[in-house]
């Protein structure tokens, strides 16, 4: 693999992406909105190969938000059958290179057929080392953090737990995300300004970046403008910088 461009030097570690504006892309052509969940699904694949191209190691897609469940069942139905799809035709590969499959959302309520795909993904990827694929599927942030905040209560209840030893390090390791660093950088196409309930705790001290294409159109070169927009910025962590201090 080479080495990262020189606009994308010691680019962040994890990017999370919010795939935006399957549906518009493709009324914008006159084309029926499955037509755009196939094509951001090729968008996926040239995301998915880029990203440790680029020296990203951890990347999380948004690809089923849990209030998606209320969009027509026909459309429902395309998005499965594009996820089942896409395991069948490029797990192989994503396991041959390398990578790590790890799904995040809940699983409760899912179907039999898709759980077990999801699961059999992560079975087969368990032990990759070389870049980690991050879907979050049927996730909602607001729902994984109350599903974290029952897991602490249930400890405390019983007993293994004192309220008081609460940290925010121990509330992360109950995120489905738990052992996953926190999103450097989020990248939201389409041109809308919002998080959409995604990655709420971990995004805290993210920084956002907002690209006014759908997501079909999102290639190589408008990641690496993105990581560059990224690599630009000064990130304090609530502090200050060594020249604001000399001011």
């Amino acid at each position: 693999m080479s080495p990262p461009p020189e606009s994308c030097r010691n680019p962040p570690r994890h990017v999370a992406i919010i795939m935006d504006g399957n549906g518009r892309w493709a009324k914008q052509r006159g084309w029926p909105r499955t037509i755009g969940h196939k094509a951001g699904l090729e968008a996926v694949r040239r995301t998915v190969r880029a990203a440790p191209e680029l020296g990203v190691e951890f990347l999380t897609l948004y690809a089923f938000s849990s209030e998606n469940w209320s969009r027509p069942p026909a459309e429902v139905r395309d998005l499965m059958g594009l996820l089942k799809h896409f395991i069948a035709r490029d797990l192989a590969d994503l396991h041959k290179a390398g990578v790590r499959i790890r799904i995040v959302g809940r699983r409760d309520d899912l179907s039999a057929d898709i759980l077990n795909l999801l699961i059999d993904a992560e079975e087969l990827t368990r032990n990759n080392t070389k870049h980690c694929l991050q879907i979050a599927f049927n996730y909602g942030a607001r729902d994984e953090i109350v599903r974290a905040a029952q897991s602490l209560a249930r400890d405390a209840a019983a007993g293994r737990l004192d309220p008081d030893a609460i940290t925010a390090e121990l509330f992360a390791l109950r995120l489905d995300t738990r052992d996953i660093p926190d999103p450097e950088l989020i990248i939201r196409t389409s041109g809308e300004l919002r998080l959409s309930n995604f990655l709420l705790w971990q995004a805290a001290y993210s920084e956002f970046v907002f690209l006014p294409c759908y997501w079909p159109d999102f290639d190589r070169n408008q990641f690496e403008a993105a990581i560059a927009e990224y690599l630009g910025r000064d990130r304090r962590f609530g502090g200050v910088v060594a020249q604001e201090l000399a001011v």
